[in-house]
């Protein structure tokens, strides 16, 4: 089983760009695909982009498209989040997820989930 854990997380104001991490361990990170999610208070957990077993395709939430790049350093056991142009509506609860099988959009389609970090996007 992975563990995932997140960081980076932290206050931008709006035209930044922060970079997320999520390190795995107890597994190579390789034998899964990868998503990152987002989630408000009072909200459902969104998606926002997912990758690869190896990296080769990406997915994007509309939103979010030409402004957020995933990708990941299998040698390294980790999947990161570049995020620019950040707005107010992108603060939020990031979470990374894994997955055995197909990569997805639903939050069902993940079974490992780190903790979360927070990003703010505040002037």
């Amino acid at each position: 089983q992975v563990q995932l854990v997140e960081s980076g997380g932290g206050l931008v104001q709006p035209g930044g760009s922060l970079r997320l991490s999520c390190a795995g361990s107890g597994r190579a990170l390789s034998s899964y695909a990868m998503g990152w999610f987002r989630q408000v208070p009072g909200t459902e957990r969104e998606f926002v982009a997912a990758i690869s077993w190896i990296g080769g395709s990406t997915l994007y939430e509309d939103s979010v498209k030409g402004r957020f790049t995933v990708s990941r350093d299998n040698a390294k056991n980790t999947v990161y989040l570049q995020m620019n142009s950040l707005e107010l509506e992108d603060t939020a609860v990031y979470y990374c997820a894994a997955t055995r099988g197909g990569w997805g959009t639903k939050r069902g389609d993940y079974q490992y989930w780190g903790q979360g970090t927070q990003v703010t996007v505040s002037s």
